[in-house]
């Protein structure tokens, strides 16, 4: 089948202070207030979350994820590990430590008070202890969620074995991402090479594909 072309919904109204954005969104009927940060990459909203929350949101009878074991990986401002929990995930959200408190804040404020799972916080370093932290006979997830985490090339190689360590068979890994430069498709080709890999969607006017492996 040949990917679906949508747009990324422009749903959400900036509001801006000195220190920090924060920016609204509307996902699965609830509206999701995000922290920004201006000191790290990944506390801040990429077109690739935008993308996956919505595809997520409209493809809930392909992508069932009620009671499903779901870990995100490069998490960032936790935004598609918020709307996978209001779908009804159990959910782990992981990224570098300095990334934490940021992901933390935002995931507890937007699922508190909320019938869903509890999302977990956890630290994971691409490539760096994953069978002491992950070991394979303890954590089975059903899903890895993955958005625009190709952009520094230095990591593509321990992120491409963090993602072959979480995919066991019957895991399904969703990952959406702006493809800015050649890196970009060479990653892509050795993802293909590894997994059994399609284009779910494009996104032409921001450069995002989504992709299933």
């Amino acid at each position: 089948d040949s990917p679906v072309t949508l747009k990324i919904l422009q749903n959400w109204v900036p509001r801006v202070s000195h220190y920090f954005d924060k920016e609204h969104y509307t996902y699965v009927g609830h509206q999701i207030v995000i922290q920004e940060s201006i000191e790290h990459f990944g506390a801040v909203v990429w077109p690739g979350a935008l993308a996956l929350s919505q595809y997520l949101e409209s493809n809930q009878e392909q992508f069932n994820l009620k009671d499903k074991k779901v870990l995100e990986i490069g998490a960032g401002t936790g935004l598609v590990s918020i709307v996978a929990s209001i779908l009804g995930a159990y959910v782990t959200a992981t990224d570098l430590p300095e990334v934490l408190e940021n992901l933390s804040y935002n995931i507890s404020r937007n699922t508190q008070n909320m019938n869903m799972h509890k999302p977990e916080v956890r630290k994971l370093v691409w490539g760096e202890g994953l069978n002491e932290d992950f070991p394979v006979s303890t954590y089975h997830y059903d899903f890895i969620l993955a958005t625009d985490v190709v952009y520094y090339h230095a990591a593509l190689d321990p992120l491409l074995a963090t993602m072959v360590h979480f995919c066991k068979p019957g895991t399904v890994l969703l990952w959406a991402n702006k493809f800015r430069f050649s890196t970009d498709y060479e990653f892509l080709e050795k993802l293909c090479n590894i997994f059994n890999t399609t284009i779910l969607a494009e996104f032409p006017e921001s450069n995002v594909k989504l992709l299933k492996a």
